[in-house]
């Protein structure tokens, strides 16, 4: 049987560069904005551009639970992928009334949302999943957290 491994890196806020604890303090900030009034599950993203740019993203639960949007695909949703800037890292943190504190992973639709963005603009993004304690962990790609990924690879060239 055939192994898939990959690089990854647990640390804490506190060790990270300056640039990335902010980027994380955003994505914590974000989620204060969420709008989860059926899980208070409150998730905030944020994404750091080339250009040093900072957006966010918060969920926002509906009652008809698959209508809802994820963080990231909130703040995905409004970066502009003709603009020629390029996403370098996105940051996921949450809120919420639970005993465990684990660092917060992208749902499969949102890593796949996360993935499309890395793929057209041809560079790798780093993704820094970040728990309420501090804790972080962060992969420079998101390949590595979809193996197995659907691309436009798969698709006939003139149909896109």
């Amino acid at each position: 049987m055939q192994e898939f491994n990959f690089p990854y890196q647990h640390t804490i806020v506190a060790k990270l560069p300056e640039n990335m604890q902010q980027l994380i303090k955003a994505a914590e900030q974000a989620a204060d904005k969420a709008y989860a009034p059926y899980s208070n599950f409150k998730v905030g993203a944020a994404v750091l551009l080339d250009d040093q740019t900072v957006m966010t993203g918060a969920n926002q639960e509906n009652a008809s639970f698959p209508a809802g949007i994820c963080a990231e695909r909130a703040v995905l949703g409004n970066f502009d992928m003709n603009s020629g800037k390029k996403v370098l890292a996105i940051a996921v943190a949450y809120k919420a009334k639970t005993e465990d504190h684990r660092p917060l992973s992208p749902c499969g639709i949102c890593r796949q949302t996360i993935l499309e963005v890395q793929l057209h603009q041809k560079q790798t993004i780093a993704i820094y999943m970040c728990a309420p304690d501090g804790q972080v962990v962060m992969v420079e790609d998101a390949r590595y957290l979809l193996p197995f990924y659907f691309s436009n690879e798969f698709l006939p060239a003139e149909d896109f």
